[in-house]
């Protein structure tokens, strides 16, 4: 009974182990991912505005990247599903507003 019972806990906090490696390597994926495409969004703008070249454009991108992923730190993933819709949400809207803007 004793190595049954060693064994059933050895497979269950293997099982716990792999949920909780995935669900973090997810969680990371995607705050990685929505940081790197409101950073590049962002760096675009900011080197339309200054002419500036690709290292700075680089190097914005990286910062607000990095911003990003630090402020989705203590999020869900389903929050942040959340959080790329409304900036989906958003994009479309101003993406609306510079087609009609005159």
């Amino acid at each position: 009974m004793g190595f049954a019972d060693n064994l059933k806990n050895v497979a269950s906090n293997m099982q716990q182990g792999a949920k909780t490696a995935s669900i973090t390597f997810t969680q990371r994926l995607l705050r990685l991912t929505s940081g790197f495409f409101i950073g590049i969004v962002l760096s675009l703008i900011i080197q339309e505005f200054t002419q500036s070249g690709t290292l700075m454009l680089l190097f914005f991108t990286t910062l607000f990247m990095m911003i990003v992923y630090r402020l989705l730190r203590s999020l869900s993933i389903f929050q942040i599903f959340i959080f790329d819709v409304i900036c989906i949400l958003i994009a479309i809207t101003l993406r609306m507003y510079i087609m009609i803007a005159p």
